[in-house]
């Protein structure tokens, strides 16, 4: 090798050595000026501002939390986060449909600027809810998410006479083959199981709150003559949440709802509430557990009903629709994006504020062993 030639070689070799440095100082750089996150809010959507106008389902944590500050969420619908740095929660609206919820979460668990290994995820949005299971402004913690876009679908007017409904899994080829089919193929993930006692320290940590009702939603709920459940005034109960990005309606799609539900649970789940993101939600955090980024066992989910998925007695799916458009969105928005907030905040305070009890132990869980 010539001098000249050593002498390139050396410039390259210190050339490397000097972005090496840089590269390992820049990563501990962004390891001590990561910003702690004890839990992160999921929602959905925002119709305008974040503040100071009709109120989606971000606005009533930014500004009852609160969460003021700003951090810019790249790669995200939204486009912000917002964060309270005494309690440590980051509020995220990821856009609606499970692809907008996927492609989110995982945006903001690769991004460097949060640990997010013993953070707690609390989806809190409004949804539709079956009037056999609870009354519009009811809530319900999820223990189950089942994957309601995923199937074989048969037109309506091609239905075979002894068939229930049009549906069946994508990996059978009539509605209620046996035995189930595997939850987790080559044909997509069908029902995840939210940690047990998670789930039932949320709920009973929240069963007792006293529910915005109003006279109107009192209107709305004494037309379902003959649906005792959608009677009764609004609470906080347990119920399976049922993922699909179609807007589905009526008593015939109430009845797949539920059945789907049954069937993928396998007899164990209630049908509860119905909306689009909790499919992508769990799928992008399940992906990144694996990865170690994220724990699964720290994930809830929470419901809030907007509407009901159909209409009361004497009532058609599409006057349903008709009527909902009519007046202006669903007839129990307001109530149920403010009972979202009343629940969810609990839970979220509590574990924020009593962070020295939580952070290693995730609560309802039976303590740990010596050892473990």
């Amino acid at each position: 090798m010539t001098h000249a030639s050593r002498k390139r070689l050396g410039r390259r070799l210190a050339g490397a050595c000097l972005l090496g440095a840089m590269a390992a100082c820049g990563s501990a750089g962004a390891r001590a000026a990561q910003i702690p996150v004890r839990v992160v809010v999921v929602v959905t959507f925002e119709i305008g501002k974040d503040t100071g106008d009709v109120p989606g389902e971000f606005q009533t944590w930014v500004e009852k939390l609160p969460l003021k500050q700003e951090l810019p969420a790249p790669g995200t619908w939204h486009g912000v986060m917002r964060y309270n740095p005494d309690l440590q929660v980051l509020g995220i609206a990821t856009g609606e449909g499970p692809e907008h919820m996927a492609s989110a979460m995982t945006a903001l668990v690769l991004d460097p600027r949060f640990d997010l290994r013993r953070t707690y995820f609390v989806l809190a949005g409004i949804a539709g809810i079956d009037p056999n299971f609870s009354s519009i402004g009811g809530a319900a913690w999820a223990p189950r998410v089942i994957n309601g876009g995923l199937a074989h679908a048969i037109d309506a007017r091609e239905i075979p006479s002894d068939w229930p409904d049009g549906y069946t899994p994508v990996q059978g080829s009539t509605p209620t083959d046996k035995p189930v089919p595997p939850l987790h193929s080559l044909s997509g993930d069908m029902e995840y199981t939210l940690n047990p006692a998670l789930v039932g320290w949320a709920y009973n940590l929240t069963r007792s709150l006293a529910l915005p009702d109003t006279p109107a939603l009192k209107a709305i709920r004494a037309r379902y003559v003959g649906y005792p459940q959608a009677q009764k005034p609004p609470a906080v109960l347990l119920g399976d949440t049922l993922s699909s990005e179609t807007f589905w309606v009526g008593e015939r799609m109430n009845r797949w709802a539920e059945r789907w539900v049954g069937y993928w649970t396998e007899g164990k789940g209630t049908f509860a509430t119905t909306a689009e993101e909790e499919i992508g939600l769990m799928q992008a955090l399940t992906l990144q557990a694996q990865a170690g980024r994220v724990d699964p066992d720290r994930v809830l989910v929470l419901r809030t009903g907007s509407n009901f998925d159909m209409p009361p007695p004497g009532e058609s799916a599409a006057e349903l629709l008709k009527s909902e458009a009519s007046e202006g969105g669903y007839s129990g928005y307001l109530p149920s994006v403010a009972a979202a907030y009343q629940v969810g905040s609990v839970v979220v305070r509590e574990l924020a504020l009593h962070w020295d009890r939580y952070a290693d132990h995730v609560p309802g869980a039976p303590p740990a062993r010596a050892g473990e």
